[in-house]
């Protein structure tokens, strides 16, 4: 099976056991800085996954909406993307792919600096970390990058590595329905996969929000399960990007993506 048929199935169906992921690992815990598990350093990368990694991704800036960001991802020059998925053996490889949602808020970032500077930031579900390498890039104070899965951890260090950045904090414990931290502003791409994991999701938020006035951005390119939520009536449109032409091949057929802002009423931030 090539890859570009695994990672069909990963945005069709196999997003159903990342969404179970997160919402097993429940956590009654709170995620300052200091008490987040998170990495600083290369040094404590285990080599062995370094050079795997290394080895089965490709550096790339093209076909995407930030060519000022380098990124390790599986692309079709990959060993990988014609082995059959099986023979991966670190689980759904979700962050070697550069998401559009992703892409948008990480274009509308480094487009609008001022939405970060010196400010705290959380990417809440950052994959290959392009969102929160953005947000350092335009000078955010403090950012924390978050994924449960710790191999998304390493590569968003090669991936501070190949901007010349110093590794932000990357925790991957999850944070859905954990104690609302105060943060600026959280930042989500493509997370609306599952209801169950959207409702979560809006729930959270909502309390972030109630509690420390937390601004949320949301990317998303147009999914049914986001577009047919209800957090969508909550939501005012920032931006909308034209995807180029590589991303719209991976994502069959998808043409844009959007930058939104979530804006609960009264009502519902006070619930």
């Amino acid at each position: 099976m090539a890859f570009c048929g695994w990672k069909w199935l990963l945005l069709l169906g196999r997003q159903n056991t990342l969404a179970k992921a997160w919402r097993s690992r429940r956590g009654g815990l709170s995620l300052c800085w200091k008490r987040c598990c998170h990495w600083r350093t290369g040094k404590s990368l285990d080599p062995e996954v370094r050079a795997f990694l290394e080895e089965n991704t490709e550096v790339t800036n093209s076909g995407h909406l930030t060519p000022e960001i380098r990124l390790r991802l599986l692309t079709p020059r990959c060993r990988f993307w014609r082995e059959k998925p099986d023979l991966w053996p670190y689980g759904d490889p979700f962050w070697a792919i550069y998401w559009p949602g992703g892409q948008a808020l990480s274009r509308y970032i480094l487009d609008n600096p001022c939405v970060v500077k010196g400010r705290s930031v959380l990417d809440l579900g950052s994959g290959c970390g392009a969102t929160a390498i953005a947000a350092v890039m335009s000078g955010a104070s403090q950012v924390l990058a978050n994924d449960i899965d710790p191999i998304a951890g390493m590569a968003m260090i090669l991936n501070c590595e190949l901007n010349y950045l110093n590794p932000f904090p990357i925790t991957i414990k999850n944070m859905i329905n954990s104690e609302a931290d105060n943060w600026d502003l959280i930042v989500l791409g493509d997370m609306f996969y599952d209801e169950q994991l959207a409702d979560g999701l809006h729930h959270w938020l909502q309390k972030c929000i109630r509690i420390h006035q937390t601004e949320v951005l949301i990317g998303d390119p147009g999914r049914h399960q986001f577009l047919s939520h209800s957090i969508h009536s909550q939501l005012h449109k920032v931006i909308e990007y034209s995807l180029p032409e590589y991303t719209r091949q991976e994502n069959h057929g998808l043409t844009s993506s959007i930058v939104w802002s979530y804006q609960p009423s009264n009502s519902l931030a006070d619930s």
